[in-house]
């Protein structure tokens, strides 16, 4: 059975950058996905689809179809009463909680004040080059249940 739209899919990965040094594996754990839904990243995707159970797939992307361009206005310095927790127990380089208007976001810390923060909210890999090595465990159709409820079970 081939990836494609209508299919769960099971994958162990490994990433890596470019230079080899490895950020994740799934360790024996399967990552699982309902294809097309947005749920795994769309190089990803593009590079499973059409692959089979047993396939080696290595994949490298760039920083703009992985977690994007690393950008400078992605850091801020903000009130310390915006932090979730104790931030004097925190140190530079910890992902902290940052209360917004639009909820809950994670944030690096990069230096905590007394009254300020200055944090970085781009995504820890972002503008990275990096290396996926996944092997596809498992390929079934969706089930009804997972089409209505747009992931996998």
């Amino acid at each position: 059975m081939k990836i494609g739209p209508r299919k769960v899919v099971s994958f162990e990965y490994k990433l890596s950058d470019e230079s080899g040094q490895e950020f994740e594996a799934s360790d024996d754990e399967s990552m699982k996905f309902l294809f097309g839904r947005g749920q795994i990243l769309l190089g990803l995707e593009d590079a499973l689809k059409g692959h089979s159970e047993g396939d080696e797939v290595i994949v490298t992307l760039p920083p703009e179809r992985a977690y994007g361009l690393y950008d400078e206005n992605n850091r801020h310095r903000i009130s310390s009463k915006h932090v979730a927790g104790n931030i004097k127990r925190k140190k530079p380089g910890e992902i902290i909680s940052v209360n917004t208007p639009s909820g809950v976001r994670n944030a690096r810390l990069i230096k905590a004040g007394k009254f300020n923060v200055d944090i970085d909210s781009n995504h820890p890999l972002a503008g990275k080059t990096l290396r996926f090595e996944m092997t596809v465990k498992q390929v079934r159709d969706a089930s009804q249940e997972e089409l209505d409820h747009g992931h996998a079970h």
